[in-house]
């Protein structure tokens, strides 16, 4: 082990309140982070930014069911989809050729950029989500959530089979590049079903902490097979992010009850259109 990675320490607090505030994979930040500033192969960022992820969420994962926001019914029936779709996706990142794992990568990224960008305002949020609950959808589930504060939530979970094949397209990325379920998870939960922000984040950090750990398990029985500098390189790099996300989480869970949300994903797209375009330049020069 090394200690030339310290200074990934504050940059890992910082990475997990984005993150754990956003509903957002850390891995989605530590990817490009890794390939970009570190130097790292893709294939040994990929993983890195798994294992890092998990520990993050983990603890977000406390915080949250402390607070009784996580619909754990839910979140069990989207895993169903997510670990196996993360698994395939982690045997494909160890085949796929380093630029074409950067160039997916940054076509995700762009992706999810769009996805903040084009979400809709608050005004109409609130319109549709009274449209959805004036209107009987033979689909539809309609749960109540009580929180640890005594609050009673009430939403209605749209087509869980739609959720099921979003869900597992980001379980598959995932594995493949690290990135992608966090945004498919709000898509599905915020965009389409119109579950309170507060459950949608608090669920969706569940289910993608469950799956960056099967992940993150196939990746690191990859690193074990090579050993040597990468292992050495992986190890002093997660001494330093695994404390940062620890105490990031759990910032990050009382930052995403205070920020409004709206800010939060404009903010967040920007950025991600930036990381994506430096992140292909890479693939292709």
């Amino acid at each position: 082990m090394t200690f030339q990675y310290w200074y990934m320490f504050p940059v890992a607090v910082l990475v997990a309140t984005t993150a754990m505030a956003s509903g957002v994979g850390g891995a989605t930040f530590f990817s490009p982070i890794f390939i970009l500033l570190l130097r790292l192969e893709p294939g040994v960022a990929i993983g890195t930014a798994l294992i890092t992820e998990v520990f993050g969420f983990v603890s977000g994962v406390r915080a949250y069911s402390r607070k009784g926001l996580i619909d754990f019914r839910l979140g069990l029936t989207l895993l169903m989809a997510t670990i196996p779709a993360a698994l395939i996706g982690t045997y494909l990142a160890g085949i796929f050729p380093p630029v074409a794992l950067k160039l997916i990568l940054g076509m995700g990224l762009l992706a999810i950029s769009m996805s903040f960008l084009r979400g809709p305002e608050p005004i109409e949020v609130q319109r549709l989500d009274q449209d959805i609950h004036r209107k009987e959808h033979p689909l539809a589930a309609q749960t109540t959530l009580v929180t640890a504060e005594g609050e009673t939530i009430e939403y209605t979970v749209c087509n869980r089979g739609e959720g099921l094949l979003l869900t597992g397209v980001g379980g598959l990325f995932v594995g493949l590049v690290s990135t992608g379920l966090g945004e498919m998870n709000g898509y599905f939960l915020l965009q389409r079903c119109r579950v309170p922000s507060r459950v949608s984040i608090a669920t969706s950090v569940f289910v993608v902490a469950v799956t960056a750990l099967s992940a993150s398990g196939g990746h690191l029985v990859r690193f074990l097979g090579h050993g040597g500098d990468t292992l050495t390189t992986v190890f002093s790099i997660v001494v330093f992010t695994v404390p940062g996300v620890i105490i990031g989480a759990r910032l990050g869970s009382y930052v995403g009850e205070r920020i409004l949300q709206r800010i939060m994903e404009r903010s967040l797209g920007i950025l991600f259109i930036l990381v994506a375009l430096v992140t292909i330049w890479e693939a292709i020069m």
